[in-house]
């Protein structure tokens, strides 16, 4: 396994982690998606860069077009429970309210 890839790896896992056990605010648990999302668009990109596949080269650009509308549709929900609620803690969220 190359640096570069034990990096990504890495990086994909401590986001990972950091979405399952600091999940205290609606922000830090949308950081860590971002996370995730950014380093599987590196890991494609690099991954088709070496395999020479330049049919397959718009499918990281599709990734980072959806986690750009997947990070605006979470701050989007972020300001929205903010207004509602008074605070972004999950804990203090209810999905059965209205």
């Amino acid at each position: 396994m190359t640096p570069v890839h034990f990096t990504l790896s890495s990086t994909f896992v401590l986001g990972l982690a950091g979405f399952t056990l600091h999940r205290f605010h609606l922000l830090s648990a949308l950081l860590c998606l971002e996370g995730m999302m950014l380093s599987l668009f590196a890991t494609i990109s690099l991954w088709l860069l070496q395999m020479n596949f330049t049919s397959l080269s718009t499918t990281p650009l599709l990734l980072l077009a959806f986690s750009a509308c997947e990070a605006s549709a979470g701050l989007a929900l972020l300001v929205a429970t903010a207004r509602t609620h008074g605070t972004n803690r999950l804990k203090s969220l209810n999905l059965l309210q209205c």
